[in-house]
């Protein structure tokens, strides 16, 4: 056993579109991940604009944290896009699921009116329908082949 089983890239028959739209999402994970991971204030005031007076430390760790597992859920995706596009599909569906649970907590359940909106918040929106629509050519037999 290996840390890193032989490529699947030869049985994905989705688009080239798809596996390399998930390497740009997987960019566009980890470039966040590495700003609420390692700036000091983990992007939480120069970026989302909270005031996190009320427990700094604690807000902070939050972001760390998220940003940790940002950059781990990134270089997944990465991987995958590269090495293991017979995953693609289902990386693609949980990218989905992840922004569609992202989007709805932002907009619909928990949503509280600020003058700055961090840019997730619209990025989402965007990313949901681009997300479906590369789901849906990555199952595709009939696309170019990757």
């Amino acid at each position: 056993m290996t840390l890193f089983p032989p490529s699947t890239n030869s049985d994905y028959h989705g688009s080239a579109i798809s596996t390399w739209a998930l390497t740009l999402l997987a960019m566009l994970t980890i470039g966040p991940g590495g700003i609420h991971a390692f700036l000091p204030d983990g992007g939480s005031v120069v970026i989302a604009g909270l005031d996190i007076s009320a427990n700094p430390r604690l807000i902070v760790g939050v972001f760390n944290w998220l940003g940790a597992t940002q950059i781990a859920w990134g270089l997944m995706l990465l991987l995958i896009s590269l090495r293991y596009r017979s995953l693609v599909p289902m990386a693609l569906l949980l990218v989905f699921v992840a922004t569609a649970i992202n989007a709805t907590n932002q907009w619909l359940l928990r949503f509280e009116p600020t003058p700055h909106h961090p840019p997730e918040m619209y990025a989402n929106l965007v990313t949901l329908p681009v997300v479906l629509i590369l789901l849906w050519i990555s199952m595709s037999s009939n696309a170019s082949k990757a």
